[in-house]
């Protein structure tokens, strides 16, 4: 039996999954590393609600589909351009290089 083949990041090509179509589904640490972000606001995201994510098989087994995380990044967009647009400063945070 030959073994798929994967692309770089060891992922199945979205028209090799189990069945055309499927979602391609992200871990809580490829989540972090798109959004840069710490462990803890991913998982209090996911907790919340807030970011959308689905528990497999055991404990800690957590997956987010990459149109979820699209979604949840194009909201928070949205959510900044209303508080600019409302006379809002954004949070005051150190920049970051």
């Amino acid at each position: 039996m030959m073994a798929k083949r994967t692309d770089e990041t060891g992922s199945l090509p979205a028209t090799q999954g189990a069945g055309v179509g499927l979602p391609r589904m992200l871990t809580l640490d490829q989540v972090k590393e798109v959004l840069n972000v710490n462990s803890p606001l991913v998982y209090a995201l996911v907790r919340s609600g807030e970011l959308r994510a689905a528990q497999f098989g055991g404990r800690n087994v957590w997956r987010v589909r990459e149109d979820d995380l699209m979604a949840y990044i194009e909201a928070a967009y949205e959510k900044t351009a209303q508080r600019i647009a409302a006379g809002q400063s954004p949070e005051e945070t150190s920049t970051e290089d």
